[in-house]
């Protein structure tokens, strides 16, 4: 069953999907900012537990060769 439509009532569909688009787009473009955000948080995580493991490695390292230059030293 077709119905004809007013001019206005076109217009108002019109502005309405033009409406909805826009709504749609903002939302897809909040969800890929958060998208990006989590991605570099996530990143920004593996990078400070990769420097935290490395710095606890050099500690480590270093109390090594003081212990081993004072055994040495006796």
């Amino acid at each position: 069953m077709t119905e004809a439509h007013g001019k206005s009532r076109q217009q108002a569909e019109i502005a309405f999907s033009n409406e909805q688009t826009q709504f749609y787009a903002k939302n897809n473009a909040v969800e890929e900012l958060d998208s990006v955000a989590q991605a570099r948080d996530a990143k920004t995580l593996r990078l400070r537990e990769a420097r935290l493991s490395k710095e606890l490695a050099d500690r480590r390292s270093a109390t090594s060769n003081l212990i081993a230059k004072r055994v040495k030293s006796r």
